[in-house]
């Protein structure tokens, strides 16, 4: 009889089932593949060494697609002071914005760039600012002012109106637009001198070129009152305008901007505006380090020395003129000293009781307080709506305001901006066309 086996499928099941894995190795690995996807690359080429920050700080100041806005006058040197030109809106000379360009007047944050050519309103709080430039030359004294207020109400559109004034009248002008206390411009302190004073010759030559750029004409006119030739090589003879080109090195960019100081100070000179923007700035520690790793303070800097000690009064102007600083509340910080000061100041100026300092601050800085003891303070904040009627009139006459201009939307945009806050009515009707 034949015996069948019985009937089992343990070897096949043995033999189909997957090995045992016993660690990541073991798991079966994705199939390589062996043909590329195409793609489209498109060769960009890479900004050069400051590409970005040129951009990001280009200054434009036509716009060619704005309309052309007629029956507007220029600005004048005889008319800009007079009340009649408040509340008026007036074009700036094409002379004078290469001067305020070269004097690096322009903000980036200014509305310039939508606009035809520049324009600018003359306020009520500007006309009185430039009468009391205009009686500062009559009376052989400068004027020592402080312009505050708050953010976005125009104190640098003011300092530029001022520094219009001044160079139409043949003033020699210079602005120090920038923060010298953050560290970035370079410094070496200056010998034979306790405290030790710190010197920024890069940002000095650059000054002394702007200098000349800006005012070039008038310093050609000017001769030279004293003998600097063991400095410049510069024989008699020779004018203001020489002495600001000799110095071809950052080296002797300090000693030639101040003895370029001592000759503008010197009596039967034009007078002289010397201008800075962001006053807080040069009132605190700097980011600087002397040799011995102690923060210095901004009054040590020479250049912000010698701007203190023509606020304050100390370094005199035979010639009037002015010496004006706009504090900025865009890019600040809170200064004690400076609220308190500046605060006492404007109590004084209008009969109020004048506020006391915190006995329980700690950060009051005397040097501070005597740096603005002496001056005045002009404090912006909206313009009326009469002026921002005609502020609108002009964005409108431009093509950048396409509502209907009425009393309700002059009214409408005056409170949105903050009662008059041109910056704040501005980004209400304007920031909407910006590109």
């Amino acid at each position: 009889m034949l015996s069948l086996a019985a009937f089992s499928t343990t070897s096949f099941l043995s033999a189909a089932a997957p090995p045992a894995v016993k660690n990541r190795k073991d798991l079966p690995k994705k199939t390589k593949k062996t043909y590329k996807k195409k793609q489209n690359i498109v060769p960009v080429k890479k900004p050069g060494p400051g590409e970005r920050k040129a951009f990001r700080k280009r200054i434009q100041l036509s716009n060619n697609s704005a309309l052309p806005v007629t029956g507007i006058e220029n600005l004048e040197a005889q008319t800009m002071a007079k009340s009649e030109s408040s509340g008026k809106m007036f074009a700036i000379p094409d002379q004078v914005v290469d001067q305020l360009r070269a004097l690096e007047a322009f903000k980036t944050t200014q509305t310039w760039n939508l606009f035809r050519k520049p324009h600018v309103l003359m306020r009520k709080e500007t006309v009185e600012l430039l009468s009391k430039l205009e009686a500062s030359v009559e009376k052989k004294e400068a004027l020592k002012c402080v312009l505050t207020g708050s953010r976005l109400s125009g104190k640098s559109l003011t300092l530029l109106q001022a520094m219009s004034y001044a160079l139409l009248n043949e003033w020699v002008v210079i602005h120090i637009p920038e923060d010298l206390t953050n560290g970035n411009t370079e410094f070496s302190p200056v010998p034979d001198t306790e405290p030790m004073q710190f010197t920024q010759p890069v940002y000095c030559l650059k000054l002394l070129q702007n200098i000349y750029k800006a005012n070039k004409a008038v310093l050609e006119k000017l001769p030279l009152k004293k003998d600097w030739s063991r400095l410049t090589g510069l024989k008699q003879g020779a004018t203001l305008a020489d002495l600001a080109l000799s110095a071809k090195e950052s080296e002797f960019a300090w000693p030639t901007l101040s003895a370029l100081w001592t000759e503008l100070t010197q009596p039967g000179q034009p007078p002289v505006l010397f201008a800075l923007d962001g006053l807080a700035h040069i009132n605190k520690v700097s980011e600087y380090r002397d040799p011995s790793f102690n923060s210095v303070h901004a009054h040590e800097l020479v250049l912000v020395r010698t701007f203190i000690d023509a606020l304050s009064g100390k370094t005199k102007l035979p010639n009037g003129g002015a010496v004006i600083a706009a504090t900025s509340e865009n890019n600040t910080h809170y200064h004690p000293s400076q609220e308190l000061v500046l605060s006492q100041l404007e109590a004084g100026q209008a009969g109020r009781e004048v506020p006391k300092p915190n006995a329980y601050e700690r950060k009051y800085d005397d040097r501070v307080y005597d740096a603005l003891k002496n001056s005045q303070v002009i404090r912006l904040e909206g313009v009326s709506k009469d002026e921002a009627r005609v502020l609108m009139e002009y964005w409108g006459a431009s093509g950048m305001l396409r509502s209907v201009l009425d009393s309700r939307a002059v009214a409408e945009k005056w409170a949105l901006g903050g009662h008059g806050i041109v910056g704040e009515m501005e980004r209400a009707s304007l920031m909407t066309m910006r590109m």
